[in-house]
């Protein structure tokens, strides 16, 4: 670590305020957005209709049990804003599913779409069930029901849903098809994340963790560090958590600490990223394997090391563990991971954050290129996406850096002055009609 100070994390620390721990994704949005526009010059008008969706779409979805008996879910569509394009943004099944969630994540995906300069807008959906209590043929069933309970509200140039938590490429699949039937034609553009052979694109699944080993990478050299000398704790090692370990381990970085939902493991001379099986490739792999020390999830995010990579759900670092936080330097791999407040407290205590909308916005950007690759009928070599991947990302990265520097602002301000900047530019330019 070289001795500027710019990795070095300060003495002071700031009072949490009043936040409510189990503030809502709108909640923290909100929140998040009226900070950044302090910092950016948006019309103060602008500002107020980004608090707002355009539309939330709530539908019961029916679904026949295996058993034949009958249940009833609820599902929502939340779109955003889509003042630059079609709305985008992932599906999710989780029981604890409601519209103000829903809401507030299509709002990130607002910025995050932005930050990228993608031509999209931010949506967010999903139905209210635990996935886990689905068959699978009931699950296909209850796909294709939202799908048909959406459809007038999605489409390739409407809004382009995606998969989430708990949903994957064959949910997406299997409303791709739905879609199509009523359609009366093959209609690949209406979702992303789908198989590569039926027109999903190669390195869409491992995106999200791959933009997030590039941010670290990004940081790291912006912060004077060496990669081969730093440290590396992941919470979640899932699709994106896992992703982004082995890529960063690939890079020289030192991964001593990676968890799933059961606990974590931890060996500071380092792990074998390639060893450890992911959650989502063998589930209780990462709290059963054999390694030098068992941790808590909660104690992998107190560990000593340069670099925490939250990447598992929202919500992990509040202000009843912010004060012991131990790393230098924090990458939201997961969306909304750091409460309002104990950001804050993190600013205080010179503890640099790259947030979501730049770290994890790898999955909306190769489904930019999925989306492409859709509506021309052309498919990308998987090392033509990683390329264009690296290329995006890097582009993303210098928009945000400049305002860092140039300005002093947190890297989450300057991410939101980024994205405000274009979505602020695009209202103006098209005005309001009537």
């Amino acid at each position: 670590m070289n001795e500027d100070g710019k990795n070095r994390r300060g003495e002071a620390v700031a009072d949490g305020g009043t936040e409510s721990e189990s503030e809502s994704a709108l909640a923290t949005a909100r929140r998040q957005l009226e900070r950044a526009a302090s910092h950016a010059a948006v019309d103060d008008g602008v500002v107020a209709r980004l608090k707002h969706p355009t539309r939330v779409q709530q539908v019961s979805v029916p679904l026949r049990r295996d058993d034949g008996s009958l249940d009833v879910f609820t599902g929502f569509r939340a779109q955003h804003d889509d003042v630059r394009g079609p709305y985008k943004g992932g599906l999710r099944y989780h029981p604890e599913v409601t519209a103000d969630e829903c809401i507030g994540l299509s709002m990130w995906m607002t910025w995050k779409c932005a930050v990228m300069d993608l031509p999209f807008g931010g949506g967010k959906g999903g139905v209210a069930v635990d996935p886990k209590t689905l068959s699978d043929e009931e699950r296909e069933r209850l796909t294709r029901r939202f799908a048909e309970e959406i459809r007038n509200v999605v489409g390739p140039k409407k809004d382009v849903p995606a998969p989430d938590m708990g949903t994957g490429p064959q949910e997406m699949a299997w409303f791709m098809d739905a879609y199509s039937m009523q359609q009366g034609e093959t209609t690949p553009g209406v979702v992303t994340g789908k198989p590569p052979v039926i027109g999903g694109s190669y390195g869409r699944e491992e995106a999200p963790g791959r933009s997030v080993a590039i941010v670290t990478r990004e940081a790291i050299d912006f912060y004077d560090w060496d990669i081969e000398d730093t440290t590396v704790a992941v919470q979640g090692f899932g699709s994106v958590g896992a992703n982004a370990a082995r890529l960063l381990d690939e890079w020289g970085a030192k991964v001593v600490a990676v968890s799933d939902v059961d606990g974590a493991i931890y060996d500071p001379a380092g792990l074998d990223t390639q060893d450890v099986e992911g959650h989502d490739e063998r589930p209780g792999m990462v709290s059963g394997y054999d390694a030098p020390e068992s941790l808590t999830n909660e104690e992998l995010l107190e560990l000593d090391v340069d670099v925490l990579i939250p990447a598992a759900i929202g919500n992990v670092i509040t202000t009843e563990n912010v004060d012991a936080v131990s790393a230098e330097m924090v990458v939201e791999g997961a969306n909304g991971p750091t409460t309002f407040a104990a950001d804050a407290v993190l600013e205080e205590r010179g503890i640099p954050v790259l947030p979501d909308i730049l770290a994890n916005a790898g999955g909306v950007t190769v489904s930019y290129f999925e989306w492409l690759q859709d509506i021309n009928r052309r498919q990308w070599s998987l090392e033509r996406v990683h390329e264009e991947l690296e290329a995006e990302m890097l582009k993303a990265w210098n928009a945000v850096r400049e305002h860092v520097e140039e300005r002093d602002l947190t890297w989450r301000d300057a991410a939101y002055v980024v994205a405000l900047s274009r979505i602020g530019g695009a209202k103006e330019t098209r005005g309001l009609w009537p």
